[in-house]
């Protein structure tokens, strides 16, 4: 290809090791860097260049693509990173930061003279897999031809959002769409803890639905995961959801608005999580409705801790 980038990575788990695979795989030179090096490893056999610190890995770049936990993991990989930073190159912010957390990233980027995109994206392991997630993205028109080869290498769809990334558009309606994914998720969860304590086969609800308008293939799809127990390797971890449920929570209450449905989604995901459940899929949460739970993995660590 012609426009051949470099590209650094920081961040390589589920999501940002697809992106950083499909990248690559588009033709373009990738650099990444993961605070856990095992989980950017295997990456070294799809061509990328595995690097030891931030500041090795944006080395160079034309892009750097941040995809870590929150707002302020990827502020303080960036600083570790900014003895290597170039003035203008292209930052592509695809945490879930929320709302308050883009001005801090926006600040260290005009500080650095870096050209900002915030641009999380929607979508779980399958479709970053396939190089199918949806970006959103807000940032200058003047650079979208260096950073439109990124998100067509990582996306099927690019909804820009604006042309001020500052601004946080495309973070304010990521937050709005996972509002939804959780509150669905969420019911999903109760959908099933309620058939199992009414003895009623989930099956006979799902045919009660089917085809009408309370149907719904996501409901089927994290249902299965929870009835076939295949919650890992997770699409999207129950850990990452409460934090991304409280972010949601929180910018809803800087803007005056109570948003119950998202504060439940929050305690369950963590409830979940308190029970064992951190790291499987969010679908996980379904765990949260019983207490039995909670004290079958307690047994089983003292078990453990007596085994041992």
């Amino acid at each position: 290809m012609t426009d051949q980038l470099t590209v650094s990575v920081l961040g390589t788990g589920i999501m940002g090791a697809a992106m950083a695979r499909n990248i690559a795989r588009a033709g373009h030179t990738v650099r990444v860097w993961n605070r856990t090096a095992a989980k950017a490893e295997p990456l070294a056999a799809d061509g990328a260049l595995v690097c030891g610190s931030p500041a090795d890995a944006v080395q160079g770049a034309d892009v750097v693509l941040t995809i870590l936990y929150d707002g302020p993991a990827a502020l303080a990989v960036l600083r570790e990173a900014a003895p290597a930073l170039r003035p203008g190159t292209v930052w592509v912010q695809s945490t879930t930061a929320g709302t308050e957390a883009i001005g801090d990233l926006a600040a260290f980027a005009r500080e650095h003279e870096l050209v900002f995109y915030d641009a999380p994206v929607l979508g779980t392991r399958e479709p970053a897999e396939a190089g199918r997630l949806t970006v959103l993205a807000a940032g200058p028109v003047e650079g979208r031809k260096t950073v439109e080869p990124v998100f067509d290498a990582v996306g099927a769809r690019t909804v820009w959002t604006g042309e001020d990334g500052a601004a946080g558009s495309a973070s304010r309606l990521k937050l709005v769409a996972n509002s939804w994914v959780l509150a669905a998720t969420a019911a999903t969860g109760e959908v099933l803890a309620l058939a199992r304590a009414l003895d009623v086969d989930p099956e006979s609800f799902f045919d009660l639905i089917a085809g009408g308008p309370l149907d719904m293939g996501y409901l089927k799809a994290k249902a299965a995961l929870v009835l076939e127990d295949k919650l890992t390797p997770a699409s999207f971890a129950v850990d990452t959801a409460a934090k991304d449920a409280r972010l949601i929570v929180e910018a809803g209450r800087r803007h005056g608005v109570r948003l119950d449905v998202a504060e439940a989604s929050a305690q369950r995901m963590e409830r979940a999580a308190a029970q064992g459940h951190a790291d499987e899929d969010m679908a996980a949460a379904y765990f949260a409705s019983f207490e039995e739970d909670a004290n079958e993995n307690k047994d089983e660590d003292e078990n453990g801790k007596q085994a041992g």
